[in-house]
């Protein structure tokens, strides 16, 4: 599971997504998905650059807390973990996940209800040796 988080003006914004890749490693590009009709997918067609955390498998609330509805700012969501803001995208940065990467936007395309965004990763804020990532299949954490 990946946390996705954008700096949008004052506020800041994120959402757990499911549907994450490498794309190339030459530039190095990751794909993420995201509902085209949610309100982080019209910040992200304005904003193109921002960070996406893997979780690690004790992250399990965290990854609840960015899917529920209605959820406030990403901000309130991370006050009681240990984050940063990233220096190349600006977006709030989970400091316990397995990874953490910051990105920008190359290319936004529409696939059914998802907007698929390509970006070209910019930095790794960190990679944590010996985590096991937050795994979800069939609608279960692994």
């Amino acid at each position: 599971m990946v946390v996705l988080t954008v700096r949008d003006g004052r506020d800041d914004l994120g959402t757990t997504v499911t549907s994450f890749m490498s794309v190339s490693l030459e530039p190095p590009m990751v794909l993420a998905s995201v509902a085209t009709s949610s309100y982080l997918s019209e910040v992200l067609n304005r904003q193109n650059r921002w960070a996406a955390t893997v979780l690690s498998a004790s992250q399990r609330a965290l990854a609840g807390r960015f899917a529920a509805e209605g959820r406030p700012s990403a901000r309130i969501l991370l006050a009681a973990e240990p984050h940063h803001r990233g220096e190349h995208s600006g977006a709030l940065i989970p400091e316990t996940g397995v990874s953490a990467l910051e990105c920008e936007t190359r290319q936004a395309m529409e696939a059914g209800d998802h907007t698929l965004f390509v970006a070209e990763v910019l930095a790794t804020d960190y990679i944590a040796g010996g985590q096991h990532p937050l795994i979800r299949v069939n609608r279960r954490y692994l």
